[in-house]
């Protein structure tokens, strides 16, 4: 966004004067007050610089690089992310889903495993899942048209790990965006947001980072009344440090059972937010 700069059109002579008080505000005093450059000079000295307008409107989110909207640029040429994208939104038009899924390649791949036909199918739930996305490529996402004509009772969010370009405190922030995109665009929904997993088999910078978004997330996240943080990466470090192949079988995506050690305790959390028990749900679907 640029930001406004003061009107040049002042042809008055104050723009010669020296001084700290900025020259277009000794100008504007001039032309409106009718009043001599040298006392225009002396009475803008004792304001205080307003921020450009476009400053003012600006928001935190905006100034954030983590928070600002974009798509993913197609450098292999083939259109995958967008045509991705366009599935979402044509899924948006006939689905009535009561859990919707979004974020990274942690969203993306579960719906390839067990358990989510397990415990998330029976929940009507909607998987808008893009490996590789960061906080910004879902901020665009759900911005156009990824949120468009449907009304789940619980987002669940799990984004972050690919902002790579970002600081933590950027990270977080871009994070905070998304839920409170969420809270407006669906003022009666219910957001969790996923803690990020720690990464690479032995410690490293980006598990400091990723946990250092966590703790950010952890003490922000209460201002939002409907939104709540789930923390989902506690075991899967060893006491040595070391992260097993049998969880994440990279080092960073998780296998199935790594999947079923972060599903159980989700699981659990959304049959609470949408008041019903297991058996409940059982019930219901039979």
């Amino acid at each position: 966004m640029t930001t406004a700069t003061p009107s040049s059109s002042y042809s008055s002579p104050s723009t010669h004067l020296s001084g700290n008080a900025p020259r277009w505000l000794v100008a504007f005093i001039v032309g409106s007050a009718h009043i001599s450059n040298r006392s225009a000079q002396e009475y803008a000295s004792t304001l205080v610089e307003p921020r450009p307008v476009a400053a003012i409107r600006m928001s935190e989110e905006e100034m954030n690089p983590a928070a600002v909207p974009a798509p993913v640029k197609d450098v292999q040429g083939d259109e995958r992310w967008m045509s991705q994208h366009a599935r979402f939104v044509l899924e948006c038009k006939d689905a009535e889903p009561e859990v919707l899924f979004v974020g990274d390649s942690m969203v993306q791949l579960m719906a390839q495993y067990e358990v989510w036909r397990e415990l998330f199918s029976p929940l009507h739930a909607l998987n808008f899942g893009i490996g590789g996305d960061t906080t910004c490529n879902v901020l665009w996402r759900l911005q156009n048209g990824e949120l468009d004509n449907i009304r789940p009772k619980v987002a669940v969010v799990w984004v972050g790990t690919n902002n790579h370009e970002h600081t933590a405190e950027q990270v977080a922030g871009g994070i905070l965006a998304i839920a409170k995109l969420l809270t407006s665009r669906l003022p009666r929904a219910k957001v969790v947001v996923l803690g990020l997993l720690p990464r690479g088999e032995w410690p490293n910078p980006l598990r400091e980072k990723n946990a250092s978004v966590n703790g950010l997330l952890r003490s922000r996240l209460p201002k939002f009344g409907t939104v709540q943080f789930l923390d989902v990466g506690g075991g899967f470090v060893h006491s040595d440090g070391a992260i097993s192949p049998g969880d994440m079988f990279d080092f960073l995506h998780l296998t199935a059972a790594g999947y079923r050690a972060v599903a159980k305790p989700l699981s659990d959390l959304l049959l609470q937010l949408l008041d019903e028990t297991p058996e409940e749900r059982r019930t219901s679907l039979v």
